[in-house]
């Protein structure tokens, strides 16, 4: 079922971005005087199709990973002579560049949108106070303590984790000094080649730092069938409190004794109707995204409530909000851009590059996270899209936009056959992309 849903999220993901950027190349070439012969959103078989009365054809088809606007073309087909000013190899440099710029910015356009939404509804955010701190952490060398409160980062503000974060993932290959400020003073950590080789960086966990979690008592409040918890006669309503002779202070505490002892029998003193019970809990095993194996025993605790004064949230006026809008795309797509010329200098391991199946399953997890979560979502996949499509590689946007470019400069096309070679070798390039890409999405299963 889990498949199913991700697979229904990557659709609904990948049609409304692929929507809005063909939209965006159909709009602008219909402004020019361009005849549009079909929109299709998806490759292959036609589902659904439908005529307008300018004579474009609108489909839906089958395989949904990407899109395409076909327009009249004299290097494509016979053009009859009262069409050939619709044909687009007709229409100016300037026309041309117009229309092939309209795809990405139409996704930059649709990402402002969504963050003016989220910011108008209002963002809910956990305020950045630290838990616990690794004795050893890079964080705690530095002087930074538990139950501080986190105002900056390099000297950007910070009113909560995402944020915090964020300011993060913008340091991530590089090395020198993460400067943190917490309660008006500046803490300084050191980096080098920060998480370049990590397939999946956390740069909360590699500093050392772990978010401020409510104290949640060790209390079962949901067992799954046939599990470790309930074959070792747990119930619902029980307080562990000690594990192999260790104090349980709390649910988290617990968590990490099973985590650590997949197929290891553990000695439990269960509180249960005042009474101490005894029990042997043997966890099972599984293997998380990244290949560690880790113990489970299907058991569940109530969710903790996080106390209100730990909560704020961002919300401002339409006008505000479309400011701030613009000003979170152009921070992302920044993020974006940089984090490719990283992965070009070897800064940031090319194992960060994910296909369609890690799309699915975040898109299915933002998704079920809610309206705030799924739309920041698909305002953050628009901008890689935009970013990537404007990329100076011939077969993309950017591609396009380069040779219209070089011709406006020179006041010639250019060539057929150089126009050609970068063709097969921006194909070249991107289905090299896509493979490692793929590889990454599998290894990752």
């Amino acid at each position: 079922m889990t498949v199913l849903y991700s697979l229904l999220a990557l659709i609904v993901t990948l049609g409304i971005l692929v929507t809005v950027h063909e939209y965006g190349h159909y709009w602008v070439a219909r402004k020019c005087g361009v005849k549009v012969l079909r929109f299709s959103v998806g490759f292959g078989k036609a589902l659904w199709t439908r005529m307008d009365k300018n004579g474009t054809e609108f489909v839906i088809a089958a395989i949904p990973l990407g899109g395409y606007v076909k327009m009249l073309d004299e290097r494509e087909g016979n053009v009859p002579d009262e069409l050939k000013e619709q044909a687009f190899n007709n229409k100016t440099v300037w026309q041309r560049m117009a229309i092939v710029l309209a795809g990405p910015l139409a996704n930059i356009l649709f990402a402002i949108f969504a963050y003016w939404l989220m910011f108008v509804v209002g963002v809910t955010q956990v305020k950045p106070v630290i838990g616990e701190l690794e004795p050893l952490g890079v964080a705690a060398e530095s002087g930074l303590k538990s139950e501080q409160l986190i105002t900056a980062v390099d000297g950007s503000k910070v009113s909560g984790w995402q944020e915090v974060n964020y300011q993060l993932l913008t340091r991530i290959g590089d090395t020198g000094e993460i400067v943190i400020t917490a309660e008006s003073k500046e803490y300084s950590l050191k980096v080098n080649k920060w998480l370049s080789d990590a397939e999946e960086p956390n740069p909360l966990r590699s500093l050392g730092i772990a978010p401020f979690r409510p104290r949640v008592p060790a209390i079962i409040s949901e067992l799954q069938p046939d599990k470790p918890a309930i074959q070792a006669g747990l119930l619902q309503g029980d307080l562990i409190t000690e594990v192999d002779g260790k104090q349980i202070e709390q649910w988290y505490d617990f968590v990490e004794e099973v985590q650590a002892s997949a197929g290891k029998a553990l000695n439990l003193n269960v509180l249960r109707a005042d009474q101490t019970v005894q029990l042997t809990l043997i966890p099972g095993s599984k293997t998380l995204d990244n290949g560690t194996v880790v113990g489970f025993v299907g058991a569940m605790v109530q969710t903790p409530v996080i106390p209100a004064d730990f909560i704020t949230k961002l919300q401002y006026d339409p006008l505000t909000a479309l400011f701030k809008g613009a000003e979170k795309t152009w921070d992302m797509s920044v993020v974006t851009l940089q984090s490719i010329g990283k992965m070009i200098q070897g800064l940031l391991s090319v194992k960060n590059l994910s296909g369609p199946i890690t799309i699915a399953k975040v898109a299915n997890a933002s998704a079920q996270a809610g309206f705030e979560a799924f739309v920041g979502f698909l305002a953050y996949i628009s901008i890689m899209l935009a970013v990537v499509n404007l990329l100076p590689i011939p077969v993309l946007d950017g591609g396009h936009f380069l040779f219209y470019a070089i011709e406006a400069i020179k006041g010639s096309p250019v060539s057929e056959k150089v126009q050609m070679m970068g063709m097969k070798l921006g194909m070249s390039m991107m289905l090299m992309i896509m493979v490692v890409a793929i590889f990454n999405d599998i290894s990752r299963i």
